[in-house]
């Protein structure tokens, strides 16, 4: 088994250089970086985006979630948030392309920049994409969780080796390489998503029924719809309506919306939607393993050690499949966790580079727009390789002193931001004459709700649901930054009309 996975991951590693080389060859420039500059399929772009959307969170963490706490996990994972999730896509990527085309904005806080007319506001969202840092730390140690597990290798070798070849071919190829590597990882999950799903037909000998009765024998919370046991599927609060608000707006992350800027043409929208969001779909519902891994380790041992949240699919997977499913299986976990890598370092780097660097270091670029393309490619890799060192010391003490979840760490950074993005970008695009004033007091009520709440573990008034828990204070968050807004915008409004009327 570890021979024969070392074999897959050498053949997969070569495949990667290979798409990676083909498409560095188009990259002139950081815009052919950011926006790419070959013409796609919208169907592939479509898997590009499911296979962004699904990281090592889906298919690696989050079916630990639900094989500690059950079908209230599953209510809040694999139904609600999925939901949400996608209507939003729907109804948030047209007019966000529409703005990204018009204006040629590669990243978000050029997004935010140009719709507001506020380069303070731009640099503000550029900065706040260091939050999504801890994404790419969740995605580092899922991956090393998993590859330490098949191949027999320390884990510090095996994050090493991870963060030096993902971050070093992302060097090279950006959007031009991302939507060839993300295509295959999107072919290579769909068929693991059912080989997952699938995995559990014995358990099904009795019918629903009987499924249900083998994990209420192991413990009757696991057939609740909601978990006390838990701390973040106690109640109505946590399980629908923060996950509600979370799923609405966790699409407002730059490597899922912006990734509508890679298409060329508006007709082209429809297809990628279509192919993206029922693709998405079923990878949303791979995280229902977990049941089938807590009946398999009830006790939630393995060789007599407490079995880690983090650790049950790489547990399941050497447990329940033959050798040469088990590697593909693992191939696909793999996949999902480096598609969405793929486009974190992407978009992050992106960012660094044309909204913090070059901004404030401007006048150090040469005049010259060939000199000038080729330095900023240049700065980009150094931002890739300063990417890598922090996210390989962060996630080597996530490894080491993990506090539940490295999924806990990821969500507090991610679900900040994302609770920043929302409301400005809803507003950017389905009102007009907003000032500017408004989408700022928004994002920055937003952020310190979302961070006051988690450290400060506030509780929400009615309900069980604390700050512990990130979907909840960013949900909290994103409340509190609609009444900041409509209050700023009321006041801004009544003093327009007082000077008007003097």
């Amino acid at each position: 088994m570890i021979l024969a996975t070392w074999i897959l991951i050498l053949i997969y590693m070569a495949v990667t250089v290979f798409l990676v080389i083909r498409g560095a060859r188009s990259v002139k420039s950081m815009s052919d970086y950011a926006v790419g500059s070959v013409v796609f399929s919208p169907a592939f772009v479509g898997l590009s985006l499911a296979a962004s959307m699904t990281s090592a969170a889906t298919f690696i963490i989050n079916p630990g979630f639900i094989a500690f706490y059950g079908f209230s996990a599953i209510i809040s994972y694999a139904l609600v948030l999925p939901a949400a999730a996608m209507v939003s896509l729907y109804f948030l990527t047209k007019g966000f392309r529409k703005h990204g085309q018009i204006t040629k904005a590669q990243t978000m806080a050029q997004w935010m920049q140009t719709r507001y007319q506020s380069k303070g506001y731009g640099r503000f969202f550029a900065f706040l994409s260091l939050l999504l840092i801890t994404f790419i730390v969740l995605i580092a140690v899922g991956l090393t969780v998993v590859l330490s597990k098949a191949l027999a290798v320390d884990p510090i070798w095996v994050l090493a080796g991870i963060v030096i070849f993902i971050f070093g071919y992302m060097m090279f190829g950006g959007a031009n390489s991302m939507v060839y590597t993300n295509t295959v990882q999107a072919l290579i999950m769909l068929v693991v998503a059912v080989i997952l799903l699938g995995s559990g037909y014995q358990h099904f000998s009795d019918g629903i029924h009987g499924f249900i009765a083998k994990l209420d024998a192991i413990d009757p919370n696991l057939t609740a719809g909601y978990n006390p046991t838990s701390f973040l599927f106690r109640d109505f609060f946590e399980i629908y309506i923060a996950q509600i608000i979370v799923g609405v707006a966790i699409v407002c992350q730059p490597h899922i919306i912006t990734k509508s800027l890679l298409l060329k043409s508006d007709s082209d929208v429809n297809k990628y939607l279509t192919t993206g969001i029922i693709v998405q779909t079923l990878f949303f519902l791979v995280v229902i393993t977990g049941l089938f891994a807590r009946i398999d380790f009830p006790d939630l041992m393995i060789n007599g050690q407490p079995l880690k949240l983090d650790g049950v699919m790489s547990a399941y997977v050497v447990k329940e499949f033959p050798v040469w499913i088990g590697l593909f299986v693992i191939l696909g976990l793999i996949s999902a966790g480096i598609s969405t890598l793929e486009g974190l370092i992407q978009s992050v780097s992106t960012t660094i580079t044309t909204d913090i660097i070059k901004p404030i270091f401007g006048s150090r670029f040469p005049t010259d727009e060939q000199a000038r393309h080729k330095a900023e490619i240049t700065v980009n890799k150094g931002v890739i390789v300063g990417l890598a060192i922090v996210t390989f010391l962060l996630s080597w003490n996530q490894l080491v002193n993990p506090n539940l979840s490295v999924g806990i760490f990821a969500q507090n950074g991610v679900y900040a931001y994302f609770s920043a993005a929302f409301l400005p970008i809803f507003m950017g695009l389905f009102l007009k004459n907003i000032p500017t004033a408004v989408p700022v007091a928004a994002s920055l009520a937003a952020i310190i709700v979302h961070f006051s709440m988690f450290y400060g573990k506030l509780s929400v008034p009615g309900s069980l649901a604390t700050g512990a828990n990130p979907g909840v204070a960013a949900a909290v968050a994103i409340l509190v930054s609609v009444a900041v807004a409509a209050i700023v915008w009321l006041l801004r409004t009544h003093r327009r009309d007082a000077e008007n009327a003097g």
